[in-house]
C-alpha cells in the first residue's frame, strides 16, 4: 500500500503478537506510530514510531498519547477469557478512556472486538454483522460493551468506529474450527490500514476473517465501505485440519469453541438458538 495517513495513529496493546505484526506493517509502509502496552515492547521500535509504556486504567497518559492522533487502533486488554475483576478494568474502563481521547482528538477508532462477543450462535448458523450478541464470557461480554460504547460516541459525538471482530489471528490454522474463523496476518494489516486510510466508515462491523469458503459463517458486513477483501484462506488446510476437534460437545457446537466450554455448567444441553426472542 502506498497511501498513509497524514496525522499518527495510536496503536495499542502494541506488545502482543498482533500490536507487533501490525507495528512491522505500518511502520514499513512510513506510517508515524504511537505504541503502546502496559508491557514492554519486545522488538526494536522501528523508526518512525515511539513506544510509550502505560495502563489503559490511566486516562490522563491515554489522552495525551492521543493527542494529534487521526486514528486510534484499540488492541490493548485482557484478551482471553478471565474472571470478570480482571477483565473490568482494561476492558471497560479503558475502553471509555480510548473513546474519551478519540472524542477530544476526533480520531477515528479501529476496535478489535472478537468473535466471542457473538460466540454462543450455533455452528449450524450464517448470521450477519447485525446479528444479536451473544458473549460466551466475560471476554466477549467486554466486546459486546465495546461496540456499544462506540455506537454511542458516534451517535453521540460523531466519532467514526471500525469493530473488526477477529476470529482466529495466527500464523496458520491449527484446528478445524479455524477453517471457519482464521484470519492471516497479512489480512489484518491490509484490514486495518484499510480501516484508517477509508474517507469514511460511521459505525461499522468488519469480519476478521480471512476468504475461508470451505466453512462459512459470517455474512453481510462493511467491508466495502472501506474497501478491504481478504487475499488469503484457511481452505488448503481443509485436509490436514477437518477432523482436529476438541471432542467437547459445547465447544463444537457453538462458534465461540472453548470459550463456550470454559465454567459452562448448564446441567442439560443448550436448547437450539431461537432466531428472536419469543420466536
Amino acid at each position: 500500500m502506498s497511501d498513509k495517513p497524514a496525522k499518527p495513529v495510536l496503536l495499542t496493546g502494541a506488545s502482543g503478537a498482533l500490536g507487533r505484526v501490525l507495528t512491522r506493517s505500518l511502520s514499513a509502509d512510513g506510517w508515524t506510530l504511537r505504541l503502546t502496552d502496559i508491557a514492554p515492547f519486545p522488538d526494536q521500535v522501528p523508526t518512525g514510531a515511539s513506544f510509550t509504556a502505560a495502563d489503559l486504567n490511566d486516562g490522563v497518559t491515554i489522552a495525551r498519547l492521543a493527542e494529534g492522533c487521526g486514528a486510534i487502533v484499540h488492541l490493548g486488554g485482557v484478551s482471553v477469557e478471565r474472571p470478570f475483576e480482571e477483565v473490568l478494568g482494561p476492558n471497560i474502563r479503558g475502553l471509555f478512556h480510548i473513546y474519551e481521547a478519540a472524542r477530544r482528538e476526533k480520531a477515528r477508532v479501529i476496535f478489535a472486538s472478537s468473535n466471542h462477543s457473538i460466540g454462543f450462535h450455533e455452528r449450524s448458523e450464517t448470521i450477519g454483522a447485525d446479528t444479536q450478541f451473544l458473549p460466551d464470557g466475560f471476554y466477549g461480554l467486554s466486546k459486546a460493551y465495546g461496540e456499544l460504547m462506540g455506537q454511542l460516541y458516534w451517535y453521540k459525538h460523531g466519532v467514526e468506529s471500525v469493530f473488526v471482530r477477529i476470529g482466529s489471528c495466527f500464523p496458520e490454522p491449527v484446528d478445524a474450527r479455524m477453517l471457519a474463523t482464521w484470519l492471516s496476518y497479512p489480512d489484518l494489516s491490509r484490514l486495518v490500514a484499510r480501516c484508517i486510510l477509508a474517507e469514511r466508515v460511521g459505525c461499522s462491523v468488519i469480519w476478521g476473517a480471512s476468504d475461508n469458503q470451505r466453512m462459512t459463517w459470517w455474512k453481510d458486513d462493511a467491508r466495502g465501505r472501506v474497501g478491504w477483501q481478504p487475499l488469503d484462506s484457511a481452505d488448503p488446510f481443509a485436509g490436514q485440519l477437518a477432523g482436529k476437534v476438541s471432542g467437547n460437545p459445547v465447544a463444537e457446537r457453538y462458534m465461540g469453541g472453548g470459550f463456550c466450554a470454559l465454567g459452562y455448567s448448564r446441567d442439560a444441553p443448550a436448547p437450539q438458538q431461537l432466531s428472536q426472542p419469543g420466536g
